[in-house]
C-alpha cells in the first residue's frame, strides 16, 4: 500500500474529478445536448465548460468590486482635470 503526504492527497484530490448527478429541465438538456454536437464536444465536457466560464465571471466580479473599494476618485479627478497634456487622437474624443 502506496502512502502519500497529506500535500500530495490533497494535490491529488483537487485534480481528480468529482461525480455530481445533475437535474435538468428536459428542454434545458436537449439544448445542452445539441450545442454541445454543435461544439463537437460531449455534454459533460459542455457542462464542465460552462461552469468554469460562470466561476469565471463570478472571479471577475469580484475582483473589480475589490478594485473599486480601493480607488482614490479624488485623484482620479485631479488627473483626468489637470491641465497640458495632448488632445485626444482621432476616435479617442469624447461624446
Amino acid at each position: 500500500m502506496k502512502f502519500f503526504s497529506q500535500e500530495k492527497q490533497s494535490e491529488k484530490m483537487k485534480n481528480s474529478p468529482a461525480n455530481y448527478a445533475l437535474r435538468l429541465p428536459r428542454s434545458l438538456k436537449t439544448e445542452v445536448e445539441r450545442l454541445a454536437a454543435q461544439d463537437g464536444v460531449s455534454v459533460n465536457q459542455f457542462i464542465a465548460t460552462a461552469v468554469a466560464e460562470k466561476i469565471s465571471a463570478m472571479k471577475t466580479s469580484e475582483f473589480f468590486v475589490e478594485r473599486k473599494a480601493q480607488a482614490d476618485f479624488a485623484a482620479f479627478n485631479r488627473i483626468m482635470s489637470r491641465s497640458g497634456g495632448e488632445p485626444p487622437r482621432p476616435g479617442d474624443e469624447s461624446i
